[in-house]
């Protein structure tokens, strides 16, 4: 979809381009279409072609930037890899696109404070590595860890596969830097485990998708590397059965590091994509790593594979060596590139229930889609109720208003169970409509007042978040 503005007030005039020149330099000053076109969309496939794009190197870069911008009301949105899912990378109105995947620096790793602080554009697996060397362990871990960066994650505030032992990007939040509408740099937090100095700022950024201000320095906390992994998979006949394994798994007092779920269309779709083999009668998967020392996984690994055979596993699959974990892992991350093997779009929502809700929400969408119109695939995290629902449908006329009334009732039961519209994706402009199922007048009003405090003039990041009516 490409969005188009109704008039240009938006578009910066010479003048403003001038200024951005002279503050930053031509290298950093992009106006040309070809370049602008390669900043127009994200991972939503949504396109908004800005009007000039940004690569600052430095802190005193995007303040520059934004201080031009702010004087002269221009909308400014800032991106790492634009591997988001909600569309708040997209530039909807148009003006300034702030790339900051060149301030890609790891500026220090703090083994003795378990600590880490980078600049927003460090991939997040690179940073993963890199503190992996000192015997530490980032968690999050998005399943775009390999490509999206660590300043996308705290300002989506995404999940991952771990979210359930370790929680998500949130929890791992110690301090920022932050550029605010105005040019003005704050610092919030401290690079300590513990600070209940005043009011927590740092939360109050995470997880705002640009729409209060520009992240330029990070600092987050490290744990340990846990002294092992195992991994199996265990393959059921029954959707619900596999839910109960998972519930038995969790009730035994084991916390698994990741416990991921796949349906039966999520299994059709991988089932012979890049060379995965899955018997016809599997209809549902658990895909479980448990971590800790040698002792606790001796301890564990037969309780998790028992639980999942007493709640009638077809077959329970321990990978016993590393290229065996991979083979394994391999089937969750090909779900999404393999979906489009069934239909050419998919709406990819990323809603969270209270676990004990899974089984009645697979339910209710099975209802919502009774008549099978298009196809919905269901995965993700199911150890802490954040399922992936993907609403696929095809280039035939009214498919795609069909599946947006699939998404609007899937939204509606969500919240009518006690959980919310988004887990990890952030709500972008694809979910603002949805907020005030889930979010009160008055609570909207307030964070509206925390917006048009940290950003009077509108221009960080407008169309996102918020519904078209606030």
């Amino acid at each position: 979809m490409l969005f188009k503005r109704k008039k240009r007030t938006a578009d910066i005039d010479r003048k403003g381009v001038s200024e951005l020149v002279r503050a930053l330099g031509k290298d950093r000053v992009l106006t040309e279409i070809e370049d602008r076109l390669c900043y127009s969309y994200d991972g939503t496939k949504q396109k908004a072609v800005p009007d000039i794009v940004i690569r600052p190197g430095t802190t005193s870069d995007v303040a520059a930037t934004l201080k031009i911008a702010n004087r002269h009301g221009i909308p400014v949105c800032s991106r790492g890899a634009g591997t988001g899912l909600s569309g708040g990378a997209v530039p909807l109105q148009g003006g300034i696109i702030l790339d900051l995947k060149g301030m890609n620096r790891i500026l220090s790793i703090c083994p003795e404070d378990f600590t880490a602080t980078v600049e927003p554009g460090v991939v997040t697996k690179y940073l993963q590595d890199e503190v992996a060397k000192y015997g530490l362990f980032y968690p999050p871990d998005p399943s775009s860890a390999a490509f999206s960066t660590v300043g996308g994650n705290v300002a989506e505030c995404a999940g991952g596969i771990t979210g359930l032992k370790y929680g998500v990007t949130r929890d791992y939040i110690l301090a920022l830097e932050i550029v605010l509408s105005d040019g003005s740099v704050i610092h919030t937090g401290r690079k300590t485990r513990r600070s209940v100095t005043g009011y927590d700022l740092t939360r109050l950024f995470v997880g705002s998708e640009g729409t209060l201000g520009i992240f330029t320095k990070i600092t987050v906390k490290l744990i340990p590397e846990p002294e092992k992994i195992e991994t199996l998979a265990a393959f059921f006949s029954e959707r619900d059965d596999a839910i109960d394994a998972a519930d038995l798994v969790i009730e035994n007092s084991i916390l698994p590091r990741t416990l991921e779920f796949m349906d039966h269309m999520s299994i059709s779709a991988v089932r012979g994509y890049g060379g995965i083999t899955l018997d016809e009668g599997v209809k549902a998967l658990l895909l479980i790593d448990i971590d800790g020392t040698g002792e606790n996984i001796k301890h564990d690994l037969p309780i998790v594979e028992s639980a999942c055979r007493k709640k009638n596993a077809l077959k329970v699959k321990v990978a016993e060596t590393g290229k065996e974990r991979n083979a394994i892992w391999s089937v969750r991350r090909s779900i999404s590139p393999a979906l489009y093997t069934i239909a050419s779009h998919k709406l990819n929502e990323d809603v969270c229930v209270p676990r004990s809700k899974i089984k009645e929400l697979l339910q209710k969408i099975d209802t919502i889609n009774e008549k099978q119109e298009i196809f919905v695939a269901n995965f993700g995290h199911i150890g802490d109720g954040n399922i992936h629902v993907n609403i696929m449908y095809s280039d035939e006329p009214g498919q795609e208003e069909i599946a947006e009334s699939v998404v609007q009732r899937v939204m509606e039961e969500v919240v009518e169970l006690g959980g919310t519209i988004s887990g990890e994706h952030g709500i972008g402009n694809r979910k603002s409509q949805f907020m005030e199922l889930e979010i009160s007048p008055q609570e909207l009003s307030i964070m509206k007042k925390f917006k048009d405090f940290f950003d009077p003039k509108g221009i960080m990041n407008p169309g996102k978040l918020f519904p078209s009516s606030l």
